[in-house]
């Protein structure tokens, strides 16, 4: 997929929010020709400063209205907890026929804040690629980040099946494989694979924080024995985080009630010598992570291979 040239998917595209993923949207549709004109927003003067300077964007905008004007797709790339007020801002200057969509890592929330906002003839097709790095802001997007990853697309009942194809040519110009997906069962998808792993790494984190007897400095020093790849985790934008363990509230604590019963399973097997539960489990947990290496979704590389990654 990388570097192939495949035409204007769309003519006019508007990214609302240039963090991470907005900027690799925008050098993979540059890379592979795929949007006529882009236009960005940023709420912080900062960041638009710097967009500007990095030539992020075919034109930076002071407000979120006068980027979606004429846009033939507008990407919402905001917080989820901000994406309701956001729609709302917009809605009266969307073209008829114009496609809204967003990134977001929970969707049931999204649809219920955004679709109550989205006019009369506007399509809205919630997507979220699955992409991502620890690094966060206009800076840190490339155009690979979304090269043989996932982007889930979660079409609202009633969707044009046009605007969702076009959606799909487009993360697929980008890179991605695509899939469709309804929102509830994603959510409970990405409580398993993302959201709870999240959540976990950030309390290892603090776990450690809290381990007075193990000082800062061993803690640092001695990371590659596992704590590394938590860290790494736990480096993630906050506001991002904050706002999908509130929004996806219902599946996350399904999960985390799971994975204490696992926890406490593994508990009472160490306390009680219990060899064989331990060495059954951690086969079985082993085979995953093969399947997710021959899924071509990691790599087993030394540093799983992002030594090479910018």
């Amino acid at each position: 997929m990388s570097g192939q040239k495949h035409g204007p998917v769309y003519g006019r595209v508007a990214l609302i929010g240039l963090g991470l993923i907005a900027s690799s949207m925008f050098w993979a549709m540059k890379r592979a020709g795929l949007a006529g004109e882009v236009t960005g927003y940023a709420r912080s003067a900062e960041t638009r400063a710097t967009a500007r300077r990095i030539g992020l964007c075919d034109r930076v905008c002071d407000s979120a209205q006068e980027a979606v004007q004429d846009a033939d797709l507008v990407v919402l790339c905001v917080p989820v907890g901000a994406m309701g007020p956001v729609m709302e801002d917009i809605a009266p200057l969307l073209k008829p026929g114009a496609t809204v969509s967003d990134v977001g890592s929970v969707k049931r929330h999204v649809i219920d804040a955004v679709q109550p906002h989205i006019p009369e003839g506007v399509h809205f097709v919630p997507a979220h690629p699955l992409a991502g790095t620890e690094h966060s802001g206009p800076e840190s997007g490339f155009s690979e980040l979304f090269d043989n990853r996932w982007s889930l697309l979660v079409p609202v009942e009633g969707t044009d099946p046009d605007a969702t194809a076009r959606l799909r040519a487009l993360w697929e110009g980008m890179g991605a494989n695509v899939d469709e997906m309804d929102a509830d069962h994603h959510d409970l998808v990405l409580a398993v694979t993302s959201h709870t792993p999240h959540l976990i790494a950030y309390t290892m984190v603090g776990v450690a924080d809290d381990l007075r007897r193990v000082t800062d400095s061993e803690v640092i020093k001695y990371s590659a024995a596992g704590f590394r790849d938590f860290t790494r985790i736990a480096a993630s934008d906050p506001t991002m985080w904050r706002d999908v363990f509130l929004t996806n509230k219902d599946a996350t604590l399904e999960i985390l009630g799971r994975f204490t019963e696992e926890l406490f399973a593994l508990q009472r097997a160490i306390r009680t010598g219990d060899g064989e539960h331990l060495h059954d489990y951690f086969t079985r947990t082993r085979a995953i992570r093969r399947g997710i290496i021959e899924a071509g979704q990691d790599t087993d590389a030394p540093d799983f291979g992002r030594g090479q990654k910018k």
